[in-house]
């Protein structure tokens, strides 16, 4: 049984009309279930979708993100190019990574490797979750090829550096990787809510590079203040951004498993967001914990998929 499940071709949107184009007639589904065939592909994203949501429910979270990949393609694809845009852009849809018949561990494993050769080819991706503990997977094959010379920042309430003693779930993607890649990483957590984190956990994260901005730093200092300090003297690295819906406020993404009225505002994440698009060389995002089940009128879902519209469009006008 292949790892890859090809999207539902219905999920490509179009009005049928040349005056009206919408991103759904930019995406060429991958023709065949095998990660070496996407290189025969041109193209200029890969969008991934990792319908996954065990690793929640091992951390005790309100399953419901493994419906989220669908549910987000359904709004990024009926949405028109940005109007800045001079061209269309060339999206290879994978589809989803998902064989729950293969153990947790196994499934990170392919996911890694996905994104290690995703990152290899040169070519930017977006990974659409399911759990957190994806953005190991996501974070770490991004680390295989370019440690070093990398930057990795996570925007959430939590730190997400539970230890794997008790094996892996939604908490543990950045214990991980920091385990993995200590010394030779620039890490940041943004974002991080008072009410969601033990202090032993910051004190384990920063013992090991991480650098933590809590949500208290970032109301008083603002989003973008933060990291232009952060990102001083990186100019040259690549960047790979994590984004757990959870990071905003519940007004604007209540449909997540842990979702607080404290948290990011969208007009200031996304000024913060170009920035670091425009500044710096950001290979890939991933959007991790929308939960649609959880969702009051699909706003989670947008709020997803505009972040991904913004990252194609701010990559695509520079290029």
């Amino acid at each position: 049984m292949s790892w890859f499940h090809p999207i539902d071709k219905h999920l490509l949107f179009t009005k049928n009309d040349k005056e009206d184009p919408r991103l759904g007639e930019c995406v060429q589904p991958l023709s065949k279930p095998d990660l070496q065939k996407i290189f025969e592909h041109d193209f200029d994203y890969a969008i991934l979708g990792l319908p996954d949501d065990e690793g929640i429910a091992l951390n005790g979270g309100r399953p419901g993100a493994q419906a989220a990949p669908r549910e987000v393609r359904l709004y990024l694809y009926k949405m028109t190019p940005h109007l800045s845009s001079t061209r269309l852009p060339k999206i290879l849809d994978l589809g989803d990574l998902a064989d729950k018949e293969k153990p947790l561990g196994d499934r990170h494993e392919k996911a890694r490797e996905t994104a290690r050769a995703l990152a290899a080819s040169g070519k930017r991706w977006i990974s659409l979750g399911g759990g957190h503990d994806y953005g190991y997977c996501d974070g770490a094959g991004f680390l295989d090829v370019f440690k070093d010379n990398a930057v990795l920042i996570n925007f959430d309430a939590h730190m997400d550096v539970r230890p794997t003693d008790k094996g892996f779930n939604s908490g543990t993607p950045f214990h991980r990787v920091l385990s993995e890649f200590k010394g030779h990483v620039d890490f940041a957590e943004v974002g991080i809510q008072n009410q969601c984190n033990s202090q032993a956990h910051i004190t384990w994260a920063k013992n090991h590079g991480a650098s933590v901005f809590t949500l208290d730093q970032v109301n008083a200092e603002g989003l973008l203040p933060v990291l232009e300090n952060f990102m001083k003297g990186k100019e040259k690295k690549k960047v790979f951004l994590s984004i757990d819906i959870d990071a905003f406020t519940s007004n604007e993404a209540p449909g997540c498993s842990q979702s607080w009225t404290t948290g990011l505002f969208t007009k200031e994440f996304l000024e913060s967001f170009l920035w670091l698009n425009r500044e710096f060389d950001v290979r890939g995002i991933g959007i991790y914990e929308v939960s649609p089940p959880l969702d009051q009128d699909n706003r989670t879902s947008k709020l997803a998929a505009l972040i991904a519209h913004n990252f194609i469009f701010a990559n695509l006008n520079k290029a």
